[in-house]
C-alpha cells in the first residue's frame, strides 16, 4: 500500500511515484497486450484530447482519471462492475507512465490487482502495437 506519510520531510511527487512503483510489477507494452489477452484489463486513463491526438489502443476500457477510483473501487456505489473486480489483473496506461503508477498503487490500496503499463501509450506505439484512430467530434 502506498503510505505516503511515512517519510520524515514532505514528499515529493519524485517520492510518491518511487513509493507507487516499489509496490508495482510494471508491465512492458508486450507483457500488457500478452496479459490483456489471458484476460486481464487494459485501462486507458488518458483525457480525451490525448486519446484524439495519439489514438485508442483497442480493447482497452477507458476511464477518465478524474473518476477512476470511483469506478474501480469494488465498495462504490460508483463503480464500473466491469471493471472494480478482483479476479484479475487491472493493467493502467497512460500516455508516459507516470500518472499510470500513482493510480495503480492507489488501487491495490483497495485491494485490486493493480499495475501500469512502463512507459505508457508512447511506448506502445514505439513497440508498434496496435493503437486505433479515435474518432473526432
Amino acid at each position: 500500500m502506498l503510505n505516503v506519510a511515512s517519510t520524515p520531510e514532505p514528499n515529493t511527487a519524485e517520492t510518491l511515484l518511487e513509493l507507487a512503483r516499489a509496490a508495482l510489477v510494471r508491465l512492458t507494452p508486450s507483457e500488457a497486450i500478452q496479459a490483456a489477452g489471458r484476460g486481464d484489463l487494459l485501462v486507458d486513463i488518458r483525457p480525451l484530447e490525448q486519446r484524439q491526438e495519439a489514438g485508442l489502443i483497442p480493447g482497452a476500457h477507458v476511464v477518465s482519471r478524474n473518476v477512476l477510483e470511483w469506478r474501480l473501487d469494488p465498495r462504490s456505489a460508483h463503480r464500473d462492475p466491469a471493471l472494480a473486480r478482483t479476479d484479475c489483473m487491472l493493467i493502467l496506461i497512460c500516455n508516459e507512465g507516470y500518472q499510470s503508477s500513482l493510480a495503480a498503487a492507489t488501487l491495490r490500496s483497495f485491494g485490486l490487482d493493480a499495475t501500469d503499463v512502463i512507459g505508457g501509450t508512447q511506448a506502445w506505439r514505439r513497440a508498434r502495437l496496435p493503437i486505433e484512430e479515435a474518432p473526432r467530434g
